[in-house]
């Protein structure tokens, strides 16, 4: 199964569309987005999947986030601050992950094979024992253009690629 990771949408419709092409053509059924939604709006655009996110420094409209999440219905939930999450056996973290210590240490217990993290604006993909840490990369003030990207998961080989939502 693919799985498209994304962060940071802050508000971008567009690049938020950019990626739901992406998804479609990855075959991708469930998205992660890892916080930083900004406003409710972005979530009706992930309505042909199934989603799971989680709260991001940025989101401060909880209650109509929730509201977004539940009109969506199926499996899609939003999970707060920390998501626990299993698909196809992999066992996955989802944070903001503002602190990167916070990260890290998540990362060094080896209770996950994936910690999927936002944030920094930054994409990132690094092994720390048996756990893969992963930054998808931002669509709002990303650090570079190549940092403008998500990520794809495929649960089978746990091979991961990034793709630009610039493309």
């Amino acid at each position: 199964m693919n799985i498209g990771i994304i962060s940071d949408t802050h508000d971008n419709a567009e690049a938020t569309e950019r990626a739901i092409e992406i998804f479609r053509e990855e075959g991708v059924e469930i998205v992660i987005h890892c916080g930083d939604f900004i406003a409710p709006l972005i979530v009706p655009y992930f309505e042909e999947f199934e989603l799971h996110g989680v709260l991001g420094n940025n989101d401060g409209d909880v209650a109509n986030l929730q509201a977004a999440f539940d009109s969506l219905g199926g499996e899609s939930q939003l999970h707060g601050r920390f998501a626990d999450l299993e698909f196809d056996g992999l066992s996955v973290a989802v944070l903001h992950g503002e602190s990167k210590a916070e990260v890290e240490a998540i990362a060094a217990g080896e209770t996950y094979d994936f910690v999927c993290y936002g944030h920094h604006h930054e994409r990132e993909l690094t092994d720390d024992g048996r756990t893969t840490v992963l930054n998808p990369g931002a669509h709002f003030l990303a650090k570079s253009e190549a940092d403008r990207t998500v990520a794809i998961l495929d649960t089978r080989s746990e091979a991961v690629r990034f793709r630009s939502v610039l493309e």
